[in-house]
């Protein structure tokens, strides 16, 4: 059975590395990221992006974070696979459990969700997600 979390999160840490490719107006940069979470999610976070970035704008990422905390009443922890980018100038992130990452009470847990990014610079978040044997 799906089950849905909405909520949102703080960045605490944005830590931009050293850009490791610049060409003319596209730059590509490591950041390292840790969030904490509020809502269907509660707990913390620790994520590694890989970013591009034209000018000052943000274009897309791609990240590896692992989450610690609890979901639907459940303590454990788990990985997501976060893919991001844009259409027309309008961003899209979206994020995915790595199968198999589960730990605790969320071993077994599987789904995908999206991040908002609020016009005040908020970041809200849905999961739609499964606890069960993955095969």
């Amino acid at each position: 059975m799906t089950q849905h979390a909405a909520g949102t999160f703080e960045l605490d840490v944005f830590e931009a590395g050293k850009p490791y490719h610049e060409h003319l107006d596209t730059t590509i940069a490591r950041v390292h990221v840790e969030k904490t979470f509020s809502g269907g999610l509660a707990g913390t976070s620790t994520a590694e992006l890989i970013t591009v970035a034209t000018g000052d704008t943000p274009r897309a990422y791609v990240a590896i974070e692992r989450f610690e905390g609890t979901l639907g009443g459940r303590t454990g922890g788990f990985v997501l696979q976060h893919n991001a980018g844009g259409d027309n100038g309008r961003p899209w992130l979206s994020w995915k459990i790595a199968e198999g990452t589960g730990t605790g009470d969320l071993a077994g847990i599987t789904g995908e969700g999206q991040i908002v990014i609020g016009p005040d610079g908020g970041h809200s978040y849905t999961l739609d997600y499964s606890i069960g044997q993955y095969t």
